[in-house]
């Protein structure tokens, strides 16, 4: 490991999304008290501008202006900083930016941008010298379209000693998992809104790295983990995984999280960007019943 890139400690951490007015302009009091939320529910640390922090659809300046709201709320959490540009100019100019409001050094979560080693080498290498952070390289062939087998990613990381963190979402995660932990020696996170949480850390996830509109399920999970091993997990995460597969829905599942997050009173609005789908009027009742269902129901 680099010098002054420590690894991303394990356990929770929450990915935010970015709250919108009713009018589409960002909300950054829903931010801040999305981040309060966050801490509360027991996160370790936080992910902005992520793919479910709508990056891609935000300008520099308002991806600038989340990451000051993030950092001005919990200066003391440690934070990793999403990156939705491909190409490494376009990348470079995303961080540099999102660095310069921040008061700390976050780490940055770059894509796998390429099936070429060597392209995702030279793409993270420059990034890393550009700013001297840290990434967390993410495996999201969902988003990217690019798809690596986990033994290659492996390869990229080896090569990559500022990497400090590899966030797998290359479905199945878990054996994904199994070859990045037995092949690195950074932690592996899950993601993929945590429906595969259990059979992750039982491979050897050292956490969750993800969105849900109910982290505090993913922290009882993993501290049973830590207690009790898989059978301790399995029951701790059991009365959350309806609501999360509910809110994992393809093509949907930002506006989804958005409307419970809402519903929560955690975000004023649950406004998504187009080209994202909004939430299907016709599950809002199915929601509903989701809500009244979970443990402790906190609205």
């Amino acid at each position: 490991m680099t010098a002054g890139t420590p690894v991303l400690v394990p356990g929770l951490w929450v990915i935010l999304t970015t709250p919108f007015t009713a009018e589409g302009a960002v909300d950054l009091a829903s931010v801040r008290r999305q981040v309060r939320f966050a801490r509360a529910s027991g996160a370790d640390g936080l992910v902005a501008l992520g793919v479910f922090g709508e990056a891609a659809n935000l300008s520099l300046a308002e991806q600038a202006e989340v990451v000051a709201a993030v950092a001005g709320e919990a200066p003391d959490l440690p934070t990793v900083l999403g990156l939705a540009g491909r190409s490494t100019p376009v990348a470079v100019e995303q961080a540099r930016s999102a660095l310069a409001v921040a008061p700390a050094r976050p780490s940055l979560m770059v894509q796998v941008n390429s099936p070429d080693t060597a392209v995702v080498v030279r793409h993270l290498s420059e990034i890393h010298d550009a700013t001297g952070a840290g990434v967390v390289l993410q495996d999201y062939p969902l988003v990217s379209g690019v798809s690596m087998p986990a033994s290659r990613v492996a390869e990229v990381v080896q090569q990559c000693p500022f990497v400090v963190a590899v966030k797998a979402e290359s479905p199945p995660t878990p054996p994904a998992v199994g070859v990045l932990t037995r092949e690195t020696d950074v932690p592996v996170f899950g993601g993929l809104g945590g429906v595969a949480l259990v059979d992750e850390l039982a491979m050897g996830a050292a956490g969750a790295m993800t969105g849900f509109s109910h982290p505090e399920g993913l922290r009882a999970a993993i501290d049973a983990f830590r207690a009790g091993g898989f059978a301790a997990a399995r029951d701790a995460w059991a009365p959350w995984l309806p609501i999360a597969t509910f809110e994992q829905q393809p093509g949907i599942a930002l506006s989804v999280r958005k409307t419970l997050l809402h519903r929560r009173g955690v975000i004023d609005h649950p406004a998504v960007r187009p080209p994202a789908p909004t939430m299907p009027e016709q599950l809002l009742p199915l929601l509903e019943q989701h809500l009244a269902a979970v443990p402790g129901t906190s609205r």
